[in-house]
């Protein structure tokens, strides 16, 4: 009995390791069938930021909320009171992101909202992202041995004529 216990127990483990690994390995190596097929980044959907959701206040109207969230992607005909704004991301042919916000209405005014974490302001990433830019190439300003040879040419010519940049 316990030697079942045992085998099971093992067989569990390894078939939760096989699924990390898994998903590890389909993370950072390319399906085989993938070689040479290009697939496209794909958006779909309403990207929604933190700031766009710290704007909405409960009695809001519908209007306000649609100039705040933009148009829901889902609007069901049974249920006025709900819209579902939900976004996904795929690169190469796997889906990287996904969220889901919601908003509810009791009598066309704005009553709560749920939905996953969004992320932070586009110009905060901007931010964020210029903070990150990579230094000046120190080799950027360097004419290279053409733009040596051209400065000796330059001032054999003309004495007066600077260097090339």
């Amino acid at each position: 009995m316990i030697a079942r216990l045992t085998l099971v127990a093992c067989l569990a483990l390894v078939a939760a390791g096989c699924a990390q690994l898994k998903q590890t390995v389909d993370e950072y190596v390319p399906v085989v069938t993938q070689f040479g097929v290009y697939k496209l980044d794909i958006n779909q959907g309403n990207y929604i930021s933190q700031d766009m959701v710290d704007k909405l206040k409960t009695g809001q109207t519908k209007t306000q909320v649609r100039a705040t969230l933009g148009t829901p992607l889902i609007t069901s005909a049974f249920r006025d009171n709900r819209w579902d704004y939900v976004y996904q991301f795929q690169r190469a042919g796997r889906v990287r992101e996904h969220r889901q916000f919601t908003v509810y209405f009791k009598d066309d005014l704005l009553a709560r909202w749920e939905g996953d974490e969004m992320p932070q302001s586009v110009q905060e990433l901007n931010r964020v992202a210029a903070s990150r830019t990579m230094p000046q190439d120190p080799y950027g300003q360097d004419a290279g041995f053409i733009g040596k040879v051209i400065d000796v040419f330059k001032k054999v010519w003309d004495p007066a004529a600077g260097a090339v940049p």
